[in-house]
């Protein structure tokens, strides 16, 4: 009787001729609500899932592994495992050419077949780098420095560092060639030979063998080592026509290099946004942490520590050393005027109509508001970014991880063992100490790492010796067995001197973990501290 009457009340009732219509339509849209609600979940696990891929978009907690994942990868953090090793090896497919181009570049159609050919200009190092690693298919190339002019208008000059492929020896060698080149009625270049070894007489560094004032300048235009002198204003009028930009004072001195960076880069992407020059402080402070003092610093050098060559060929920059005496020079003379900003929350958007020759921005005395980065957070974050490409580690240290690699002839693997202060801390990293243990080590890398193996250990344990007992499985080596890189008869030693006024430098903490991570990407394997040899999380408990 039940189902009967609830049938009759249907017939009766939903399924009446006047009612039809409202039936279909109430159908039609529970139906467009029930698509609408499975379309927004959909959204809403996208949205949670997807991984943005600009850094700045994610969390602050995520900067740091950003900065570290760069192209210059700062002492600080080690790279993750994955990426992949012998950076600095130079083979075809690092070089910047289709397979058509093997041979030849084009330049602008407007060119003379007798006009001089730019050595400098990176179309033509692309081609004379492509020659030399086609021409000499048994040397293992390590870095090819920029090409200079030769002997004549069609003539570059270039020096490389090479290694035998099949040979014993680690150490590294040099050579310059020259090479010959010729333009087309189209404006291609060819090369059409190459001279025979250390006929490129011009890329050669040039040094003098007395001490202090009494050695020879190097060249300025060598291509062994770079050029990172500081770039001189060349007259009144390209200063004067010129428009920059300066930051002055904030709290971002003697702080890490990681906040260093961060800043840096903030300031120099404002530049290159308002397209203006970025008048930078060469001069440094090195934060206590990486000092063997323990105190703060000052008097470093950026170039210490990065490629300012590559800088000055990426960026219009000048430093304020050399800025500050032509702007009091001209400044009254040609009508230069100067654009102050006090308030970091102006953005270089209301900046662009600015036609005073000078904008500094005057950073305040109160932190964390007076770091540079402040600059490009907010609505200025989508529109600044950040040229990371420009910033390089410097070419000496770059040297010394290559002699290093070298002398394991290419073929190690990489431990990165971080213990230190961490350790000590058993509340922030319980497992640490344990898990990092001559024997806990053994244990774990006896499935990772094939027994008898040359195996690179990059630490910050003060104690080398700490580590004897893998000595019985494999071969171990240190940054400080390669102390003879940076001391008083290396090469390291004399270039940092010449810019440091004659002054010895010292090989100071961020210095060695620069290097240390630099050689520990280039292991055949990497095994990392955290995830890989611990469970403990790399900034403490409950942060992984």
């Amino acid at each position: 009787m039940l189902c009967r009457s609830s049938v009759a009340v249907s017939r009766n009732g939903n399924l009446r001729p006047e009612n039809i219509g409202q039936n279909a339509l109430a159908i039609i849209a529970n139906f467009c609500f029930s698509v609408f609600v499975i379309g927004l979940m959909i959204f809403t696990i996208i949205a949670v899932t997807f991984k943005i891929q600009d850094p700045f978009f994610h969390p602050s907690s995520k900067i740091t592994n950003f900065l570290s994942d760069n192209v210059v990868r700062i002492g600080d953090d080690y790279p993750t495992a994955d990426q992949s090793a012998f950076a600095a090896l130079i083979n075809l497919t690092g070089v910047a050419f289709e397979e058509e181009e093997a041979n030849a570049v084009s330049e602008n159609s407007d060119c003379g077949v007798n006009d001089p050919i730019k050595c400098r200009d990176s179309d033509v190092f692309h081609l004379l780098m492509r020659a030399a690693i086609e021409k000499f298919k048994d040397v293992q190339f390590h870095r090819f420095g920029k090409p200079v002019r030769g002997e004549n208008d069609s003539s570059c000059h270039m020096a490389w560092r090479f290694r035998a492929k099949d040979g014993d020896a680690a150490a590294l060698k040099k050579d310059y060639r020259s090479f010959s080149l010729v333009r087309s009625e189209n404006c291609t270049l060819s090369v059409v030979g190459i001279g025979g070894y250390h006929s490129g007489g011009n890329a050669r560094m040039k040094r003098g063998k007395g001490k202090g004032k009494e050695k020879e300048k190097e060249s300025t235009e060598s291509g062994e080592t770079g050029n990172d002198a500081v770039q001189l204003i060349e007259s009144e009028g390209s200063f004067s026509s010129g428009k920059y930009l300066i930051y002055s004072g904030g709290g971002d001195r003697c702080k890490s290099m990681k906040q260093y960076l961060w800043s840096f880069t903030c300031m120099l992407g404002e530049a290159q946004f308002l397209n203006r020059t970025l008048v930078m402080d060469l001069s440094m402070c090195l934060s206590k942490a990486y000092s063997s003092s323990g105190v703060d610093e000052e008097g470093k050098d950026f170039r210490f520590y990065f490629d300012f060559e590559h800088l000055k060929d990426s960026a219009s920059v000048i430093d304020q050393a050399e800025f500050w005496p032509g702007w009091k020079k001209w400044q009254q003379k040609d009508g230069l005027t100067l654009h102050l900003v006090e308030d970091v929350r102006v953005a270089p958007m209301k900046l662009v109509d600015v036609k005073d020759s000078l904008i500094m921005r005057k950073f305040g005395s109160v932190e964390p508001d007076n770091y540079w980065c402040r600059v490009c957070e907010g609505e200025t974050e989508s529109v600044i970014r950040r040229p990371w490409g420009m910033i390089w580690k410097s070419r000496r240290l770059l040297d010394i991880a290559s002699s290093i690699t070298a002398r394991m002839k290419w073929d190690f693997d990489a431990v990165h063992v971080e213990r230190g202060e961490r350790v000590r801390n058993k509340k922030l990293w319980p497992n640490l100490d344990r898990d990092t243990s001559p024997k806990s080590l053994l244990a774990t890398l006896k499935s990772k790492i094939q027994e008898g193996r040359e195996v690179y250990i990059a630490t910050d344990e003060e104690e080398t010796s700490f580590f004897d007992p893998l000595k019985a499985k494999y071969s171990t080596h240190f940054l400080d067995d390669h102390m003879d890189l940076w001391d008083v008869n290396s090469d390291w030693y004399y270039e940092t001197a010449k810019l440091n006024n004659g002054n010895a430098v010292e090989f100071d903490g961020y210095m060695r973990t620069s290097v240390d991570s630099e050689v520990f990407i280039r292991g055949k394997k990497q095994i990392e501290t955290f995830n890989d040899l611990t469970k403990d999380c790399k900034y403490g408990t409950n942060a992984c």
